[in-house]
């Protein structure tokens, strides 16, 4: 990307001389204050009357200035069209050497296939790679179109709840089988682990493809927020665990959640054996055709030149999540919290809060706490039965309003707080 173009990315009020660092960037837009934050527009701080917008998964930092470039250089092209072969050629390149290079694994690029987000890879795999008719099993809490759009596909959904383990929680794995054994055929994984941050270890992605493997079951490995993982954890692909994994997994990842590009609509689908593969040529088009020309564009940047950016927002985001079990180790220690090995998302616990609280409801506790706070979250129950008593905290925000919400969520809990 030309100095031209980099300093066609820097803010207003940013020193346009200086070399472009993508850290002081971020602690740029780390100044933005709520009112600035809602004048941009986003669905995060205009969907709701709040104060402070800590609900859906979208981040307040922008994107990458070599994202941007590349949109720029599009538009001005005029590539509004239809995706064509050269530009998916392209994606599927950039993804499977970042993954390779990563990760440590290899995935042929043609098994990259583009699609519009991973809840369109979700129904894909549901209706052509699951067992007809059969349930899906969703270990909760989880991501909440997950407890919810398989229903609406005409799928039962089978909640297995995760189990404590320490101060984190895991995988039941024998609740699993007997899920399987009852019926089900599909198990979500999510990896890193939307809404409680968890990225699983090796031991725990092995342990759960034998369950998977000895009763006939596949996975569909929900992979988006895989970039955003923080020192003393590791991101492993699940399907790259083991040939058995590979055999019975779809995986599905974007460069949406880590370079903050959602509304582009583009995600991948990763396969990783040839049945598969030749299974998705007979529907091939129908299944690409959601994904947009400048989401393609937007994801390749990311994987190919992102790299130095996505490394800024990582280590503010750190600090982000630092900040946050500060607050409220010194202001409310009665909330459960642990913070997340990946994602820019929280998971808190208030069950033990709420007890000291007889006028808190455990249903609509979002709302109830949003009311008396002006923080809008996401509420624990939405991501189901096992989410119930719970609130997923948004981190991607400017540090001083993650201070703030964690102060009057404090407050509400405990006023003496």
């Amino acid at each position: 990307m030309s100095r031209s173009a980099e300093l066609d990315q820097v803010p207003d009020g940013f020193d346009r001389r200086a070399p472009l660092d993508p850290l002081a960037l971020l602690d740029h837009l780390d100044r933005l204050d709520a009112g600035a934050l809602r004048r941009r527009g986003s669905l995060k701080w205009t969907a709701f009357p709040t104060e402070i917008a800590a609900w859906v998964a979208e981040s307040d930092f922008g994107t990458a200035p070599a994202v941007t470039a590349a949109l720029h250089a599009a538009t001005e092209a005029g590539a509004f069209g239809y995706l064509p072969p050269a530009l998916r050629a392209e994606l599927a390149d950039a993804c499977a050497r970042w993954h390779s290079e990563r990760y440590g694994w290899d995935v042929p690029p043609r098994w990259v296939k583009p699609v519009a987000d991973v809840l369109e890879a979700l129904r894909i795999t549901i209706e052509h790679f699951s067992r007809p008719g059969s349930p899906v099993i969703v270990p909760t809490p989880a991501y909440m179109p997950f407890v919810t759009a398989p229903q609406e596909w005409g799928r039962e959904v089978i909640e297995v709840p995760l189990v404590p383990d320490g101060r984190r929680t895991t995988l039941d794995l024998d609740a699993l089988a007997d899920a399987i054994r009852a019926g089900g055929h599909l198990v979500l994984l999510t990896n890193p682990h939307n809404p409680t941050g968890r990225v699983y270890p090796r031991s725990e992605l092995t342990a759960l493809a034998e369950v998977v493997d000895r009763h006939g079951a596949r996975v569909f490995s929900d992979e988006i927020h895989a970039p955003l993982v923080y020192p003393g954890a590791r991101h492993i692909p699940y399907a790259s665990i083991s040939p058995a994994a590979a055999a019975h997994t779809v995986t599905a990842t974007s460069a949406s959640k880590a370079w903050n590009i959602p509304g582009l609509k583009c995600a991948q689908i990763l396969l990783s054996n040839d049945a598969d593969e030749a299974r998705w040529a007979s529907f091939d088009m129908l299944a690409t055709h959601g994904a947009s020309t400048l989401g393609v564009v937007a994801n390749t940047a990311a994987y190919r030149d992102g790299r130095p950016w996505l490394g800024a927002l990582v280590e503010h985001l750190d600090g982000n999540r630092a900040a946050l079990a500060d607050v409220l180790a010194e202001r409310a220690p009665q909330i459960g919290h642990v913070p997340p090995e990946g994602t820019y998302l929280a998971w808190l616990d208030l069950r033990a809060a709420l007890a000291a609280s007889p006028d808190a409801p455990h249903d609509h506790l979002a709302r109830w706490i949003g009311e008396r706070t002006g923080v809008a979250l996401t509420d624990g129950a939405a991501c189901g039965r096992a989410g119930r008593g719970f609130v997923r905290f948004n981190l991607a925000m400017p540090r001083p309003l993650v201070v703030e919400a964690g102060r009057r969520i404090a407050a509400c809990l405990d006023p003496s707080a």
